[in-house]
């Protein structure tokens, strides 16, 4: 008999007994009738380039072989797209555990992490699964990131999301270069899971700036979110760095065949750039459409947007688009429990979001 989720388990740690678990999305067991624009997911498939590695004859037989520990023709391909060494580059099973490590290489230290109070969720939870203290700086009324904010003496480092998550916001590469400049003796960590969507990436300050660490994904652009593949990039010491924490735990994290997809999809770089622009115009069209209805948006360089609904609560409109088969995301906390976040899906899924917004309003 296993024990409630409500209980503790005496044989259980007790560092295991105090941790509250990240909490993703919901991933309903069916999606036959649902539309789902809740977990920001790719709305269309992934490079045919890479749906072909998974069609090469023989791949099946590979799999009694362990894969390359270091991923070196991924890795080699991931450079040659930012113009970088293969040194400068670290993957990982996902980008979360590209940030796990990231989190046990750089802010273990007795000063704390600094972050904004609205921010990625799982970042507090990695404070608190090593340990590690942490001080939230607030965003501004409008969700924005003062990066003045951040000039706070003996931080142990600096993590933001850009674009932020859930907002959208994006903060502009002289506001990152100036956050560099206040911690240079510290890690700043610009995570950039949406960065393909708009914006520019701060992979073109790693060579000037030794503290700087930039981490993507292949789950939102490059549409491989059940590949689970994510990549962090810095200076060769950084590298390193994440390297001895990886080797430490697990020193075959990326298998072979996802070594393969992953650097097919890395190299499709014209199917990257006509998908990010199909997503981008129906992030436009979608933000008129709603802005129409009375919605409060929030200004957006992702695969998503925040927005305030007119005349309903956030926590009601949510609940009505899911009786309606729609799922968006809801956050019950405070300063954003009257914003919804909706993934872009395709044209017609996002037609049928806002006929359902205008019917419920």
């Amino acid at each position: 008999m296993t024990e409630s989720n409500n209980d503790h388990s005496p044989f259980w740690s007790p560092a295991v007994a105090k941790l509250q678990p990240y909490v993703p999305g919901e991933q309903p067991k069916t999606t036959a009738r649902l539309i789902k624009l809740n977990t920001n997911e790719s709305p269309y498939p992934p490079s045919p380039k890479a749906q072909a590695v998974l069609q090469e004859e023989g791949l099946a037989a590979h799999l009694r072989l362990y894969p390359d520990p270091e991923s070196t023709q991924l890795r080699e391909t991931i450079a040659a797209q930012f113009d970088l060494s293969p040194q400068q580059v670290f993957v990982g099973n996902g980008s979360d555990e590209v940030l796990a490590h990231a989190f046990y290489s750089f802010f273990q230290r007795p000063e704390p992490l600094l972050y904004p109070d609205i921010t990625y969720s799982f970042y507090p939870v990695y404070c608190q699964f090593y340990g590690i203290e942490s001080q939230k700086l607030p965003l501004r009324d409008d969700f924005s990131i003062a990066v003045e904010d951040f000039a706070i003496d003996n931080a142990g480092g600096v993590i933001i999301p850009n674009p932020n998550a859930p907002t959208g916001r994006y903060l502009p590469l002289a506001k990152i270069e100036k956050l560099l400049q206040l911690h240079p003796q510290r890690v700043v960590v610009i995570d950039e899971a949406y960065i393909d969507f708009g914006g520019d990436s701060a992979v073109a300050l790693i060579d000037r700036y030794p503290n700087l660490l930039v981490i993507h994904t292949l789950s939102k652009s490059h549409a491989l979110a059940g590949l689970r593949l994510g990549y962090a990039m810095g200076q060769a010491h950084l590298i390193e760095g994440l390297n001895r924490a990886k080797n430490s735990f697990n020193s075959y994290p990326i298998d072979g065949i996802a070594q393969k997809v992953a650097t097919a999809a890395i190299a499709d770089r014209a199917w990257l750039a006509d998908n990010c622009a199909k997503v981008i115009a129906t992030r436009e069209w979608t933000c008129s459409e709603l802005s129409g209805l009375g919605f409060d948006i929030v200004p957006s360089t992702a695969n998503f947007i925040f927005a305030k609904p007119p005349k309903i609560s956030a926590e009601d409109l949510f609940k009505a688009l899911r009786e309606r088969n729609i799922i968006v995301r809801y956050f019950n906390k405070p300063r954003i429990s009257e914003y919804l976040r909706i993934s872009i899906g395709t044209d017609e899924e996002m037609q049928a979001l806002v006929a359902a917004c205008r019917e419920v309003l």
